[in-house]
């Protein structure tokens, strides 16, 4: 399996309500140091079963989402996620 389908296999898992870091996505996909290039696949990610919009910073910031950072806060909110 190539490193962008064990990516999305791990953000597809993320459960309503939960986030992640690109960092943790990067970690459990096997490549702790490829934090950069799991923010590269998921900006690419257009498949709505996958909710990439579950994946945030390290520093509890949003990051940026392919349909929009105010979407992607309106998903979050949507699912019961609390936002510093």
């Amino acid at each position: 399996m190539q490193f962008k389908e064990r990516v999305l296999k791990v953000v597809s898992k993320i459960p309503k309500g939960s986030v992640l870091t690109y960092k943790e996505v990067a970690k459990r996909a096997g490549s702790p140091k490829a934090v950069r290039a799991v923010g590269n696949i998921i900006k690419k990610n257009y498949d709505p079963s996958i909710p990439c919009h579950r994946v945030i910073r390290s520093d509890g910031k949003t990051g940026g989402y392919n349909r929009g950072t105010k979407e992607k806060i309106r998903r979050l909110k949507s699912e019961g996620v609390e936002l510093s």
